[in-house]
């Protein structure tokens, strides 16, 4: 995958050297480049941004240089090696919601051109222009505000990195963690049994593998209910079978009305 971000702080992406994210560019697996929007300016004090039209606080992030910049990333006519547009994605409170759905709709892209902005965000014009041209996704990771578009690129990136294949050592772990299949992940333990009075559940050091898939599918019912009844109520009932049912019921949760799976 071919990864460009472009943003007026560069330095903000050192931590993708390290980790796995280090390794998939080691690889050739992720080819990341960070741009310095600043290069597309042309006065002295390298301005990137203005006043608002109709008054206002703050300070708008001006087209000129996010115009150049992305006709420079992302030209109209094909590379020599046939390569296709970008999908933009620009990290915005405005944009929707970023889930694990979208993260595997972004993983499967061959290149993503992330647009950090900064201040009361980019002039709209340019994602106007840019979306008669290119798929244009604004993301928002949840209901708050950052400084900038940066953070949120570093969590989306790692979010889309790891599910390129061949990045985690076990490809398993991602059919199991939290949202894989609309549920958060069960509790996990390991060495030693015993910690500050806290006991390891049995169950997990009785090596019965179906006591133990039965129990980690419980817990994850539970959890889900608890903490995220949202999601516990957008599961489709014919998922959920007579022990998944019981289970909700005996945690005082109701599940969702449905037929039962068999």
């Amino acid at each position: 995958m071919r990864v460009d971000i472009v943003s007026i702080f560069p330095e903000y992406f050192a931590p993708l050297d390290l980790s796995l994210i280090g390794k998939a560019r080691a690889s050739g697996t992720l080819r990341l480049a960070v741009h310095d929007l600043r290069t597309w300016t042309h006065d002295v004090h390298r301005t990137v941004d203005d006043t608002p039209y109709g008054g206002g606080p703050g300070m708008v992030m001006r087209p000129e240089p996010w115009g150049e910049a992305l006709d420079a990333l992302a030209p109209d006519e094909l590379s020599p090696d046939g390569h296709t547009l970008p999908r933009l994605v620009v990290p915005s409170p405005a944009g929707v919601p970023f889930t694990q759905a979208l993260a595997h709709e972004l993983a499967a892209e061959s290149h993503l051109l992330f647009a950090c902005g900064r201040y009361e965000g980019i002039d709209q014009r340019v994602l106007d222009h840019a979306a008669t041209r290119m798929r244009v996704t604004e993301v928002s990771l949840g209901d708050y505000v950052l400084f900038g578009g940066e953070v949120a690129v570093l969590v989306i990136l790692e979010a889309v990195t790891r599910l390129l294949p061949g990045v985690l050592g076990n490809a398993g772990s991602l059919d199991e963690e939290s949202h894989a299949h609309g549920l958060l992940e069960a509790p996990m333990y390991t060495k030693p049994a015993t910690w500050r009075g806290h006991e390891v559940p049995e169950v997990l050091r009785s090596g019965d593998h179906g006591r133990i898939a039965r129990w980690r599918r419980d817990e994850a019912l539970l959890r889900t209910a608890a903490r995220r009844p949202d999601m516990i109520a957008a599961v489709p009932p014919e998922s959920l079978d007579k022990k998944d049912r019981a289970a909700l019921d005996r945690g005082g949760f109701q599940p969702p009305a449905g037929d039962v799976a068999k």
